[in-house]
Formats: structure tokens, C-alpha cells, sequence
């Protein structure tokens, strides 16, 4: 299905409990639709999600699938044995992947895409606030935005929209963009692409989607594997051989101080309280997104300075003399190397406890090693047992297998309940926990142990 139906009432979603699922049935509720869905288990967002007027049940039943739906929307996360998916093909209900929905409501807006295996979250939240007040936006984004305490910024006029564009199951190849900013291409999700270049590929297809005269925005190391012959502009930390960089980069009172270089001016001063020099060039590259716009600089510097970041993205949850605990979304290698790194340069007086749960049988088989290498950076390091999410265990593949990779002695494996009780025993005065599974779940219970 290449288009939406038309004359949409009521609207369906098998997985609505998920970041991108809720934000697109926040959208449909804001249409003046009637809204419901089922996921798996609770969450805060299904929580969320009930208190918004929008049906969420947890029972696998095809009962509570309203006869009158007009559209039934789905993520690739429901397994074909779900009885509510097979009742809809059954009774062929237009049935649309979230991807494709993003890919219709786009064709009419002026639609920045946001790309990347890491840090597009990240970015997308930084230019929605930086577009929010400048264009009559729309905004679909892959977390917590903190700003607005969101995953979604609708106004019913919208003509600009900012979507986050997910790789995983090749969905970003429904988008079609203006404009389009890819962030890296770490090889990941190779249950789905078999290999890193399968994945090269996938982001090379996603780059030459972009509409004629359109312009991609990429981080600079990635130049050598891309082909584009349209406009492309590069961002770096802060290399001054791109378009867009940072420069002078120090740290005042636990927040980045710097300036950022654009083809047309240098925006100085900025200041900046969101950990890691990792956002720092994610700054950077919101920055790029907002001059393509010509958002005036004074605007771009007063607005990066009030960003608050996004839930689960190096996120302080304890911030005291006696305990610092940041919670983080990290669940490929490269993205626990950054965090810890980051957390090292701003802390690098405190010794840094880690609680690590794996995602995804796959995932951690064909990174192990690298896992390990990040994990060792850690001074403690504890690990929880794998989250299966879609997937069936692979023999041989579990914390153990981790743990054997892994050469710092200070490790171990603990069970959730065992968690918080160790903690207690350790007096730690740095914790951060790592993982895109249920360890989400922890985190309220790891603040209230530590509560004064």
C-alpha cells in the first residue's frame, strides 16, 4: 500500500507501546481519530499512552480489534505468530508498517530525515527544538525528547517535518527527503543485513531518496563509503577541513563551552550542559540542519543552550557529592565506548560501575569482542542476562559468553534482584547502566535505593 486510505476514523496498532508506534498514534489521536492498540507487556509509555485518551490492551485477542478500523499499523517487532496479526490478514484489514505511514504523511511536507546507527535520536530531538518557533513543524522522534517531555511536536498546519529515520528492516527507504543527515554507519542489525556493506548500502539507497535539489548533511568519515552526486555538506567534531566543526571546546562548571563553524559565520560561545563530547558534534550537525534553513545564529546558540537532552541518552538520574547515576540507552559497542569515555572527561576523579544488559542473542554474538573491549573500559563492570526482545536463544550465546571476553577482573553476573542489594554493598559514587532491553524498568528502583 502505497498511500494512506482515505476518510481515516479509526486506527489500529499491533505494537503501540514502542517509541516510534506511540508517537505515530499520538499523531492519528491529534487527527481527530479513534485510536487503540495492544503491546506485549506495560510500560511508561503505554502508561503515557492511557492517560492521553488512547485504548492500550496487553492480551493477545483479536476481540479488541475494532470491525470499523479503517487502517491497521504494525512493527516489524510482532512475531507472525501473533493471533491479532494473523486475524487482520485474515480479514484483510489495510494493513500499513509504521515505516510506510512515515513515508506517506512526508510526500506533502518539507521533510528533514535524521540517519545514523548511533546519534540520531540524539540529533533529532537537538533540531526539533531549534525548528520549534521557526516552522510550522511536525516532529517524530526515537526517544524522550526532555525539552518537551516527548516523542512527538504536531501542529495541525505543520509544512516542515523532522522524522527520525530508523535502518532497522530497511524502514528509511519509505522516506523521500529534502533534506537527509546521516550520523554513522556502524555495522549492526546484521539479522537483518547479513553484512556491513549490506548495511553501506541500505544508507547509499536511503542518501539517493532525497528529492532533486535536496542536500545530505554527513559526518565526514563517512564520505569514502557514500554515493551521492547531489549536494552534500560535512560536519566533524572539530575538524576544520568540513563545512560545519567546533572549535575550542573546554569544560565550565560540568557543561560545554564552544563555538561552532558554519560556511558563513562562526556561532560563539555556545554553552552546553548535555554530557559527552559525542553530543557535542551532535550539536554540530543539529547546527548544520538549522543553517540548511537559515535559522538566524543567535537563535541556534539560545536554544542548544536550553537543550536538555533525551531520556535514557546520558541521562542523570543522581546528581550529589556523594553519587552520580546516569541511565543509557547504549546497546551497540561504539555507543558504550562514547557514554564511558564521556563520563570519564566529566568525572575523571570518580571510578565508574557499570551495569551492562545486553540486546538481542545476535546483536551481542556478532560484537562480542567488541563488547568486551568497550566493557573493560568500565572499573566494575556487572552484567545482566541477555534481552531477547524478537528473538530465540542462540546456544552458546548469553552473559557467560560475555563475561569470558571480558579481561577486567572487577566483573560479574547478577540476577535483577540480586542488583540493587550489591550496589548497596559497594558504595559506589558512579553508576551508569547501560542497555535498549528492560533494564529501563531498574532505573526508578536503583534512584529510590539511593534516595536521601
Amino acid at each position: 500500500m502505497n498511500q494512506l486510505p482515505e476518510n481515516i476514523k479509526t486506527v489500529y496498532f499491533l505494537g503501540i507501546g514502542g517509541i516510534g508506534m506511540s508517537a505515530l498514534a499520538r499523531y492519528f489521536k491529534e487527527k481527530k481519530c479513534m485510536v487503540s492498540g495492544y503491546d506485549k507487556t506495560p510500560s511508561p509509555i503505554t502508561d503515557k499512552l492511557l492517560t492521553e485518551e488512547i485504548d492500550v490492551h496487553f492480551e493477545d485477542n483479536p476481540d479488541f480489534i475494532p470491525d470499523e478500523a479503517d487502517l491497521v499499523i504494525f512493527t516489524t517487532a510482532i512475531p507472525t505468530s501473533n493471533k491479532e496479526m494473523q486475524y487482520v490478514k485474515e480479514k484483510q484489514f489495510p494493513l500499513m508498517k509504521r515505516s510506510e505511514v512515515l513515508g506517506c504523511i512526508s510526500k506533502d511536507k518539507y521533510t528533514i530525515a535524521i540517519a545514523g546507527s548511533h546519534g540520531k535520536t540524539s540529533i533529532t530531538s537537538m533540531a526539533s527544538l531549534l525548528f520549534w518557533e521557526q516552522k510550522r513543524l511536525l516532529s517524530f522522534i526515537g526517544g524522550i525528547a526532555l525539552n518537551f517531555k516527548s516523542n512527538f511536536l504536531y501542529e495541525a498546519d505543520a509544512d516542515c517535518l523532522i522524522v527520525e529515520a530508523d535502518e532497522y528492516d530497511r524502514s528509511f527507504l519509505h522516506l523521500h527527503p529534502d533534506t537527509a543527515l546521516i550520523s554513522s554507519m556502524d555495522a549492526d542489525h546484521l539479522d537483518i543485513y547479513e553484512t556491513g556493506q549490506s548495511m553501506v548500502d541500505a544508507f547509499n539507497r536511503f542518501a539517493n531518496n532525497i528529492k532533486s535539489g535536496g542536500c545530505l548533511i554527513l559526518k565526514s568519515d563517512l564520505l569514502p563509503r557514500m554515493h551521492f552526486a547531489g549536494k552534500i555538506y560535512t560536519y566533524n567534531l572539530n575538524s576544520p577541513a568540513n563545512d560545519f566543526y567546533a572549535s575550542d571546546i573546554v569544560i565550565k562548571e560540568e557543561r560545554y563551552q564552544f563555538n561552532i563553524h558554519t560556511p558563513t559565520g562562526i556561532i560563539e560561545n555556545i554553552s552546553f550542559q548535555t554530557g559527552g563530547l559525542h553530543n557535542v558534534e551532535n550539536a554540530v550537525a543539529a547546527t548544520a540542519l538549522a543553517w540548511v534553513q537559515q535559522l538566524p545564529f543567535e537563535w541556534i546558540k539560545h536554544k542548544l543552550s536550553e537543550y536538555k537532552g533525551v531520556k535514557r541518552r546520558f541521562e542523570y538520574i543522581i546528581c550529589r557529592d556523594d553519587l552520580i547515576y546516569i541511565d543509557d540507552y547504549a546497546h551497540h559497542p561504539n555507543e558504550l565506548k562514547a557514554a564511558i569515555q564521556s563520563a570519564k572527561l566529566l568525572h575523571p576523579t570518580r571510578k565508574i560501575c557499570g551495569i551492562f544488559q545486553p540486546h538481542l542473542y545476535t546483536r551481542t554474538r556478532d560484537f562480542a569482542d567488541d563488547f568486551a573491549r568497550s566493557l573493560d573500559l568500565l572499573d566494575e563492570i556487572i552484567l545482566l542476562e541477555i534481552y531477547p526482545a524478537r528473538e530465540e536463544p542462540i546456544e552458546g550465546v548469553d552473559a557467560q559468553m560475555l563475561l569470558n571476553k571480558i579481561k577486567n577482573p572487577a566483573k560479574r553476573i547478577l540476577d535483577k534482584n540480586e542488583l540493587i542489594p550489591y550496589l548497596k554493598s559497594i558504595h559506589p559514587n558512579l553508576i551508569i547502566s547501560f542497555g535498549a532491553g528492560d533494564i529501563d524498568r531498574l532505573v526508578e528502583k536503583i534512584k529510590t535505593a539511593f534516595s536521601l
